[in-house]
C-alpha cells in the first residue's frame, strides 16, 4: 500500500502546528505582553527607582534601637546634560574640581551606552545640600535627586549585635537578583540576619519624554509603576538600657558578656567588646578598613564567635553527668591537696577540704571533678571507653555544647567538642584513658564553647533542664511569632539533679568561708553563680563567670567571659552582678564595686600588670 499521502498529510499538519504557534508567539509578544515594547523604547522613557525606607528596630520595651534618615543621590542622564558651571557644581556639592571633572568624564564615556538612563554622580547627599540643589537644580539640565534612607542610632550601642548595611557587590547579585548595583544589603548582625523583611520591595515610576527629551508625563498612566513597600519593624529582645550599661562595665576590656531571660530564650543583652559603635559604618565607608585592621578586632562578634575553654563553669555539666551515671550523690566527698596528683595532676587553689557535691562548687575544687570525670569515663557498666566518652558527649551535647543553637544571630558557630577520633588522632587508637583527657574535668583540653553557649547553659541550670533558643528578636511587626522559639529543649538528665548544683551556685555567691565570690553577694536578691578560671597558654588566663537570678523564678541568666583578666572572681562576676542587679532593680547600690570595674583597663601593658591590685 503506497503511504505517501499519510506521510505528506503527517507533514503539513506539523508545519502548520509550526506556524500557528509562532503566529501566536508573536501575537503575544506584539499586541498582548507590552514588556518588549517598554524595552524597545527605553530611549525615550526614564525610569525611576523607589526606594523604601528600611524596617526600623526597637527593644523589648519600645525604645528605638535603630531608625532612618533620609539622604539623596545625585542622578545624571547623559545625554541630557548640558554645558554647565563645573566650578559652581563642586562648590555646591563641597567636591574637588578634579573629583567632580572625573566623575563626569565617566559620565560622558557612558553617554552613547547609557542613552536616557540615568548614572550616579554623587551618593548620599545630606538633606541641607540638597536643599541647596532643588534651588539652582534649573542650572543643571540632565541632573535630578533621588531619596535615599541610611541608618541612624539613638543611641550608639550593639553595634555588632545589629550589625550594618552596605553597598550590594556582584557576589550578592549574582546570589540574588532582585539586587542592582546601587542596592543596599544588611551585611552582619540583624540586618543580614533579617534581610528579607526589612528591605522591604523597590518600586519604580517610568516616565514619557518629549521630543525635546523632557519629561512629559507617565508613561500609559502610571499602568506600569509599582509602589516602593516600606520594610518592616523588628521588636528585640534586647533591653537598651542594660546592653549601654554592660557596654559601659566592658569598656577598655575584651571579651563578651550574653543575658538571657530563662523563662523565654529572649537575648537580653549581648555585648562583644571591643565592640563597634554602629554610626562609624553607616553610608559610604570610609571607616571599614580601619575597624579590619585593628589588631583587637573590634568587628569580631566574641559572643557567637570565640570559642574559648570554659573552664570551671564547665565543672556543673560534669557534676550533672556524674549523678545520671550513678557514680555521684550529692554526699559524695573526695579531698584536695592543693589538686589532683594522679598523672601529671591537675593544680588547684587552697579550700577547705574534703568537700561534697555542693561544697565542691561553691569552692570550685578541680580534684574534685578529676575523680567525677574518671568515675565517668570508667564506669563499669561500659564494655570500653570508647562507648563512655560517647555517652559523656552525648549528654554535653544535650547542653547545647558543641552545636550550633539555631538562633537568629548572624554567624553564630557552634564551638568544639572532641570525638573518640580526636583522641585517636592525639594519643593514637586504643592508646588513650581517662587519664589521658582529664583536662575535660575543668572544662580545659579540647572543648571550646562561645559565651552565648555559657549564657544558655546557665539557663538551662536555671530551669532545672530545659531551655529555649536564644534569639534577639521577638517579633516581626505583622507577622506572628516564630514558633521555634516557644518550644522546650530538655537535655538528658534528670530535673531532680539540678537541685545540689543550684545549692551549690547559691553557695558559691552567699556561704560563708571558701566561697569563690562571695563578695558578689547582692543584697536581697539570691543570685546563684559559678566562677571559672579558663587556662590560656598564650598569655593571662580568662576570667569567667555566670549566674542566673533570683533563684526561684529566675528572670535573667547571664555569662561573663573577659580575656587575659585573671580569676573569675575578681572581674567577670562583678560585672554579672552588677548587670543583673541593674536589670531586677533598676539602680546599682554598690557604687565602690562599679566604680572599679568601670575603672579597670586592660588595653594596654601597663594596666594588665596592675589589674591584680
Amino acid at each position: 500500500m503506497n503511504k505517501s499521502p499519510y506521510k505528506k498529510n503527517i507533514i503539513t499538519i506539523v508545519i502548520l502546528c509550526c506556524a500557528l504557534i509562532l503566529i501566536g508567539r508573536l501575537f503575544y509578544i506584539q499586541v498582548l505582553d507590552t514588556s518588549y515594547k517598554i524595552t524597545a523604547a527605553n530611549n525615550v522613557l526614564r525610569y525611576e527607582v523607589q526606594y523604601p525606607a528600611r524596617g526600623l528596630l526597637f527593644d523589648r520595651n519600645g525604645e528605638l534601637l535603630v531608625g532612618n534618615k533620609t539622604t539623596y543621590d545625585i542622578m545624571v542622564v547623559p545625554r541630557e546634560m548640558k554645558s554647565i558651571d563645573t566650578l559652581d557644581l563642586c562648590s555646591l556639592f563641597n567636591i574637588s574640581y578634579t573629583q567632580c571633572k572625573n566623575i563626569l568624564d565617566d559620565v560622558q564615556r557612558k553617554r552613547k551606552r547609557q542613552g536616557y538612563q540615568a548614572a550616579i554622580f554623587l551618593k548620599q547627599v545630606p538633606a541641607e545640600i540638597y536643599a541647596l540643589f532643588q534651588e539652582k537644580a534649573f542650572k543643571y539640565p540632565g541632573f535630578y535627586a533621588q531619596a535615599r534612607t541610611l541608618r541612624s542610632y539613638p543611641r550608639n550601642i550593639a553595634g555588632n549585635l545589629l550589625g550594618y548595611v552596605t553597598e550590594v557587590d556582584t557576589a550578592n547579585i549574582r546570589r540574588n537578583p532582585y539586587y542592582k548595583m546601587g542596592d543596599y544589603i544588611g551585611k552582619s548582625g540583624i540586618e543580614a540576619s533579617y534581610e528579607d523583611v526589612l528591605r522591604g520591595r523597590k518600586g519604580v515610576s517610568i516616565y514619557e519624554r518629549d521630543v525635546h527629551n523632557q519629561i512629559k508625563k507617565s508613561y500609559d498612566d502610571g499602568k506600569y509603576d509599582t509602589t516602593a513597600i516600606a520594610g518592616k519593624d523588628l521588636i528585640c529582645t534586647i533591653d537598651i538600657h542594660l546592653q549601654e550599661y554592660g557596654e559601659l562595665l566592658m569598656q577598655n576590656k575584651i571579651g563578651s558578656v550574653v543575658a538571657i531571660d530563662p523563662g523565654t530564650g529572649e537575648i537580653l543583652a549581648l555585648i562583644t567588646a571591643p565592640g563597634i559603635d554602629p554610626s562609624l559604618l553607616v553610608g559610604i565607608n570610609r571607616n571599614f578598613q580601619l575597624l579590619q585592621m585593628n589588631p583587637l578586632k573590634p568587628l569580631f562578634t566574641r559572643a557567637v564567635m570565640s570559642s574559648y575553654p570554659p573552664g570551671s563553669v564547665f565543672k556543673m555539666a560534669n557534676a550533672l553527668i556524674g549523678q545520671q551515671e550513678r557514680v555521684l550523690t550529692p554526699e559524695s566527698r573526695y579531698g584536695c591537696a592543693m589538686g589532683y596528683k594522679v598523672g601529671r595532676g591537675v593544680e588547684c587553689h587552697a579550700h577547705p577540704s574534703p568537700t561534697d557535691l555542693r561544697q565542691s562548687i561553691q569552692m570550685s575544687c578541680n580534684a574534685y571533678y578529676c575523680h567525677v570525670f574518671r568515675s565517668i569515663i570508667d564506669n563499669p557498666k561500659y564494655d570500653n571507653i570508647n562507648d563512655a566518652f560517647n555517652q559523656w558527649r552525648k549528654y554535653v551535647q544535650s547542653f547545647g555544647f558543641g552545636i550550633k543553637l539555631d538562633t537568629d544571630i548572624h554567624n553564630e558557630l557552634a564551638g568544639t567538642l572532641p570525638t573518640t577520633d580526636t583522641y585517636d588522632r592525639i594519643h593514637g587508637k586504643g592508646r588513650w584513658k581517662s587519664l589521658s583527657i582529664i583536662s575535660l574535668a575543668i572544662g580545659q583540653g579540647e572543648i571550646g564553647a562561645t559565651p552565648l553557649h555559657l549564657a544558655n547553659f546557665t539557663a538551662l541550670i536555671a530551669n532545672k533542664g530545659y531551655y529555649y533558643t536564644p534569639h534577639v528578636v521577638r517579633n516581626v511587626v505583622g507577622k506572628p511569632e516564630h514558633q521555634k522559639y516557644k518550644e522546650k529543649h530538655y537535655c538528658d538528665i534528670d530535673s531532680a539533679y539540678f537541685t545540689p548544683v543550684i545549692d551549690g551556685m547559691y553557695l558559691t555567691v552567699n556561704g560563708g568561708p571558701g566561697s569563690t565570690a562571695g563578695w558578689v553577694r547582692i543584697p536581697d536578691i539570691d543570685m546563684c553563680g559559678k566562677t571559672g578560671t579558663a587556662q590560656n597558654p598564650h598569655g593571662e588566663n580568662h576570667s569567667v563567670f555566670m549566674s542566673f537570678a533570683p533563684r526561684e523564678n529566675p528572670k535573667i541568666a547571664i555569662a561573663v567571659y573577659m580575656e587575659n583578666a585573671g580569676w573569675g572572681s575578681t572581674w567577670a562576676a562583678p560585672v554579672a552582678s552588677l548587670m543583673t542587679e541593674y536589670y531586677l532593680t533598676g539602680e546599682i547600690k554598690r557604687k565602690d564595686m562599679e566604680a572599679r570595674i568601670m575603672a579597670g583597663n586592660f588595653l594596654s601593658k601597663e594596666s594588665r600588670a596592675k589589674k591584680r591590685k
